[in-house]
């Protein structure tokens, strides 16, 4: 299969590079304004060569630069900046505002607050748009909101904090892939007025969802099996209890509980066997075309069209739309033209994980799975469709493999046995799952299916939890960077290439990939190598980190025991390639690259001498600053996260006037002496 040679696959990839370009190299306004200029003329060249009877190189040249140019602008419209009426430019920083909110999706709940994404409809009677994250505290606040309801409230707006610890994940960056750029935290007193707005086709899908929610809850259904029907069917993930969650993933199950492309693709082969009695009608093939992607849209309205059902369902609607036709042969270029349909909609869709592991697992399914039954092929009907969940797995597992370690760093072992299993389950799963999800809408779920579904998801469960607790075959804390996904992926497709076509080009490019990624890996060695010291921000403690390579010793303030799988040591170790590590207890002065570092405690009692480099002030300390200034001559001081508020304040204040470096580590994050 030469899928270089498709055309959509070209005009995707161009259309990336001009998201990633415009992504991390972003324009001004007037760059912006040429660069639309551009486009059109090079589109009105490219509609005047496209009539031309003989096409030349330069056609081809400017088809991939239109893609490209679609794809920067597409993605710079779309930023804040670019937006007349986005409520950034009303805002002013740290002041409360008379902001009017439309409530767009409500979020799984944290601890204190409940959270929505909402659209400032106005600000101060000034038509604004944009979204952001509205926390209400839970404490405050008699009921919860639904989508597309109204709320006037009075507060200011203010940034999404970015991470205060190295490696720790990014919370502000992902938000903004989901087009969000600043949050709202108020309580019930905040909110002046509310009301119901007008509804929207996603409102009142979520909150069809949310009823549905609601009526199986008053089931017989077990709350963990209940949460289980809610994932598969709804694509409600919020009510999965988080240890259960845990062991899905330890099992390497993880993906049946997001609605995705396999969920949808047995959804449609459900409905392929459903419409099969029609086939020999005159127009059967447009009918049930029409039908399937009718009711796949259906399911997607059903499951509250969270962006992961509808990425799925409109990748499956291009491919199955073209199954339908016989088209097999162009499979590959069906997915990439709902990949490039997609993108052109919401650029910002490219940053998201769901959305690049669900392209990734469809392509190598699509792209390798006939490889794969080839070579395991039987004339035993049995064997066969063992062997093609085998394939398929392979193949998924092989094309997501690479970024699932760069995103959650570890692997599960036993993903193949678990998923020989759990996928002829999943079929089951699905359809009485619908059965369910459809008559408890209409208040009419037998108690007797109810509990056949409890036991079967019973079974389920307990099949996760035996492969879960199999601790020797999930391998955790795995390093893996950006540079060795880019090498794996090529190591692979260099392999399947020549698996597909072995000639000596093609074996010389393979060979030329391994060396490339043994290259990548002995460059990480190096590059993690170095030696670090770290003062971490944690609340009410102190965390010091020493890194010598690949060693690290953590020093802290208190007996607490197995921090190193906690936050923030957790995610330094795997990003900063960590293999062993040790606790010690904080001493008051120790030397590091030749400079002295003085910990200051509660107590307050420092040696007297005047070779301190830095200065770290821990568990509030009562000491005069000032005088402890002009005595050590510290040439830095930090505070961390283990001091109350006020006093660094008070230090602060005393480091400016004597014109020294001051580091709060809860404001800057956390800070590494050089």
């Amino acid at each position: 299969m030469k899928f270089i040679n498709f055309a959509f696959v070209k005009f995707s990839v161009f259309l990336v590079l001009g998201i990633l370009a415009a992504h991390f190299f972003p324009i001004s306004t007037l760059s912006l304004n040429f660069l639309f200029a551009l486009l059109v003329g090079v589109f009105g060249f490219w509609l005047w060569a496209r009539k031309q009877l003989i096409q030349t190189v330069y056609f081809g040249i400017i088809t991939y630069i239109c893609f490209f140019t679609i794809g920067f602008f597409s993605y710079q419209i779309r930023l804040p900046q670019f937006q007349e009426k986005h409520y950034s430019h009303f805002i002013t920083d740290e002041t409360s505002e008379l902001l009017q909110l439309k409530i767009t999706q409500t979020l799984k709940a944290d601890k204190f607050n409940f959270k929505y994404f909402a659209n400032v409809n106005a600000k101060n009677g000034i038509p604004t748009n944009g979204k952001i994250l509205l926390s209400i505290s839970k404490d405050s606040l008699s009921k919860s909101f639904t989508a597309d309801e109204i709320l006037l409230v009075y507060a200011s707006i203010s940034e999404i904090p970015k991470p205060l610890n190295p490696y720790q994940f990014d919370y502000s960056a992902y938000i903004k892939s989901l087009g969000v750029y600043d949050q709202l935290r108020i309580s019930e007193k905040e909110i002046l007025e509310t009301s119901l707005g007008n509804p929207t086709l996603k409102g009142t899908a979520q909150n069809l969802r949310a009823a549905i929610v609601e009526k199986l809850k008053k089931s017989k259904l077990k709350t963990d099996e209940r949460a289980i029907i809610q994932a598969l069917v709804l694509g409600e993930k919020r009510d999965i209890d988080k240890d259960l969650y845990n062991e899905y993933a330890a099992a390497g199950a993880v993906h049946i509980l997001a609605v995705s492309g396999l969920h949808v693709g047995i959804l449609f082969y459900i409905l392929t066997l459903l419409f099969k009695p029609i086939a020999r009608w005159k127009f059967a093939i447009y009918f049930q075309a029409i039908s399937i992607v009718l009711l796949l849209w259906g399911f997607a309205l059903l499951s509250g069209l969270s962006p992961s059902v509808t990425r799925a369902v409109t990748m499956f609607s291009f491919f199955a739309v073209a199954k339908l036709f016989n088209r097999e042969t162009n499979s590959i270029n069906t997915l990439f033209l709902s990949f490039l349909t997609l993108l052109i909609i919401n650029p910002f869709w490219l940053f998201q994980v769901g959305f690049q592991l669900s392209y990734l697992a469809v392509f190598f399914i699509v792209w390798l799975q006939p490889l794969f039954y080839k070579i395991g092929y039987s004339k035993y009907w049995i064997v066969r469709k063992a062997w093609t969940i085998v394939a398929v797995t392979l193949s998924a597992q092989i094309g997501v493999l690479p970024l699932s370690l760069y995103y959650f760093h570890q692997f599960p072992g036993l993903f193949l046995l678990t998923n020989i299993v759990v996928l002829p389950c999943l079929t089951i799963l699905m359809f009485g799952g619908i059965i369910i999800v459809v008559l408890a809408a209409f208040n009419y779920l037998p108690d007797w299916l109810a509990n056949s579904y409890n036991l079967l998801i019973e079974w389920l469960n307990g099949f996760i939890h035996w492969v879960a607790v199999q601790d020797e075959f999930l391998f955790k804390n795995i390093h893996f960077s950006t540079l060795k996904v880019l090498g794996v992926y090529l190591l692979i497709i260099a392999l399947a290439l020549f698996l597909k076509k072995m000639n000596y080009h093609r074996f010389v490019i393979s060979l030329l990939a391994i060396s490339i990624l043994i290259t990548i890996f002995i460059y990480d060695e190096f590059k993690t190598s170095g030696n670090q010291l770290v003062v971490f921000q944690k609340s009410k403690l102190t965390l010091l980190g020493y890194k010598n390579g690949k060693k690290l010793i953590v020093f802290k303030n208190d007996s607490s025991k197995n921090i190193f799988e906690t936050y923030p040591l957790k995610s330094f170790r795997e990003a900063a390639n960590i293999t062993t590590y040790s606790e010690e207890k904080l001493p008051q002065v120790f030397q590091y690259n030749n400079k002295n570092i003085l910990i200051l405690d509660s107590l307050g009692i420092y040696p007297k001498r005047n070779d301190i480099h830095t200065l770290l002030l821990t568990n509030s300390p009562k000491i005069n600053l000032n005088r402890l200034i002009d005595s050590l001559k510290p040439k830095q001081i930090v505070a961390d996260g283990s001091n109350y508020f006020t006093y660094v304040k008070r230090w602060e204040q005393s480091c400016k006037l004597k014109k020294l470096p001051f580091s709060y580590t809860a404001k800057q994050g956390a800070f590494s002496i050089e």
